[in-house]
């Protein structure tokens, strides 16, 4: 029962995700197309709104729910995230799918989206039984 909020807060993110179009392969295409500014701007909104989030959480000194301290670790540059950048790019231009919606999708009655649910659950396996031998 206590998980409830977090499943009412998946649902009213795949709302979201819906309502918005950021699911809609046409909106992807026409993102890596460069012919509109509407994906770029969904994104854009979501950086700024987490760059906001983690100066406020970070400035304030906020607790989670339980006490606990938030950390928020430094993240050092790699060409791992180059590699991974470039991956998942390709990925998301060739499938129009980004892993977020992926489920939206699914939801939405989009079927064929579980081929691509299952290659990136399959690729998430790959990573983890391969990460110490892949450049970081």
């Amino acid at each position: 029962m206590k998980n409830l909020k977090f499943l009412f807060t998946g649902m009213l993110f795949g709302i979201i995700l819906v309502k918005s179009e950021v699911i809609s392969w046409f909106r992807i295409q026409e993102m890596f197309r460069l012919e509109s500014f509407h994906m770029y701007g969904v994104i854009g909104s979501a950086i700024a709104t987490a760059m906001l989030g983690v100066w406020l959480i970070r400035r304030s000194g906020v607790r989670t729910i339980s006490g606990e301290e938030i950390v928020i670790p430094k993240k050092t540059f790699t060409k791992g995230n180059v590699i991974g950048g470039i991956i998942f790019g390709l990925g998301w231009a060739i499938t129009g799918a980004c892993p977020g919606p992926l489920f939206a999708q699914v939801g939405s009655g989009f079927t064929v989206v579980l081929i691509t649910l299952l290659s990136a659950i399959a690729g998430t396996w790959v990573y983890g039984r391969f990460q110490d031998k892949l450049p970081h």
